[in-house]
């Protein structure tokens, strides 16, 4: 039992003592005639407790009477017209008759005006030396269901996407030892296991990083970053990738905007979009990086001409593993992780990722970080006369 509930089950028996009826009723008559707060006594406070707690608490007795109730169980559907739930009242039956408590999911209910919500109980008696009332608390167990779901729905694709690799390797492995006695089919299978090698160990670690981002490990202390080293910095890691695609990569005029943050972290995140637009662009299209300010933000755009990406996709471009494309990402070696880091480096950041994508026309991912303001120029000086330089072929 948490501390919590050991606080509420005292304040619930001292309210239903002998004595708390007496008070009950003094304090039905101070509300009426409005007295001041200076009247409170213990019992008012106790009242007051459990009538505002963030927890549903309902008492029942062996006869399906509630004896004591509070609005949050109201609200969480325990106890709808002073009638105890069903299945709450089932288990507090086995709770009078073995007198050990227990745990109960009541399911999803529908809140008024809000999405309806996962509730947890608790079943308990409410005194061990009286056995004739149960106390039962009621909890919002909506977070804990979904992370539970993410958590679910996270190792089933992890677990799918590492079997690729995994597969492929144990079966080049296989042909290499069938060909043994032939140097260039060996060489060949031996390159392919090297990239099933490598885009596993890629994957591996942007799962750690993720995992950091997400709260796992708190972030190093941010520093002021200059915007133009990170856009250098992310042209010249994608530099390689982009000339064996064919792809040309051209950048807007340097801004001298700051920001603060994560050095390493941001270019990370505008990496991941550069090579993102470059793996779902045609050979021979250009990738362009602009970066401005907007209302405070630093805004680095990547804008591609590939094959765009269809409105009901949208949405789920940033959720782990998904991809548009998958016979073209798994061409290249992509993760499907790459968005999901840019979504939590901006969130980490006080950010955002917006997208605007048309099929057949192409994609424009913006990544959003508040300005650093004291060293800001004034937003017209950095978006005036741009020229563009070519930074890759």
């Amino acid at each position: 039992m948490s501390v919590t509930q050991a606080v509420l089950l005292a304040v619930v028996a001292a309210v239903l003592g002998g004595i708390v009826t007496v008070a009950a009723g003094r304090l039905v008559q101070r509300r009426a005639h409005g007295s001041d707060q200076a009247d409170l006594t213990m019992f008012d406070v106790l009242d007051r407790v459990v009538h505002g707690a963030s927890t549903g608490i309902a008492v029942v007795d062996k006869f399906h009477d509630v004896v004591l109730s509070n609005p949050r169980a109201e609200e969480l559907g325990l106890v709808r017209n002073r009638q105890i739930d069903d299945r709450a009242w089932a288990a507090a039956c086995q709770v009078l008759e073995k007198r050990k408590p227990i745990e109960l999911d009541l399911g999803a209910k529908a809140l008024l005006g809000r999405e309806p919500v996962a509730v947890r109980c608790t079943v308990r008696l409410l005194l061990d030396q009286d056995p004739r009332f149960v106390v039962l608390y009621a909890f919002d167990d909506s977070e804990h269901v979904r992370m539970e779901a993410t958590r679910r729905d996270f190792v089933a694709n992890i677990s799918h996407e590492l079997k690729t690799p995994v597969g492929a390797m144990a079966l080049l492995a296989e042909a290499l030892l069938e060909s043994v006695d032939d140097p260039e089919t060996v060489r060949h299978f031996g390159e392919r296991v090297q990239r099933e090698a490598t885009r596993l160990g890629n994957m591996v670690t942007e799962l750690i990083a993720l995992s950091k981002l997400q709260g796992a490990e708190k972030l190093p202390d941010l520093e002021v970053v200059d915007v133009d080293d990170v856009v250098d910095e992310a042209l010249d890691r994608t530099r390689l990738t982009a000339e064996n695609a064919s792809i040309t990569i051209s950048t807007d005029r340097p801004s001298g905007l700051e920001i603060l943050g994560d050095r390493t972290l941001l270019v990370s995140a505008l990496t991941n979009l550069i090579e993102n637009a470059i793996a779902y662009s045609p050979a021979g299209s250009p990738v362009t990086i602009s970066r401005s300010l907007r209302d405070g933000k630093v805004a680095m755009a990547v804008t591609d001409r590939g094959i765009g990406i269809a409105k009901e996709d949208q949405e789920r471009v940033f959720e782990r593993f998904f991809r548009v494309d998958k016979a073209r990402s798994r061409a290249t070696g992509g993760t499907g992780l790459g968005l999901a880091i840019v979504k939590h480096v901006a969130a980490n950041h006080h950010g955002e990722i917006t997208l605007w994508s048309k099929p057949g026309t192409g994609s424009t991912f913006t990544l959003l970080v508040p300005a650093h303001v004291e060293d800001a120029e004034d937003d017209e000086n950095h978006t005036a006369d741009r020229t563009e330089k070519v930074v890759g072929s």
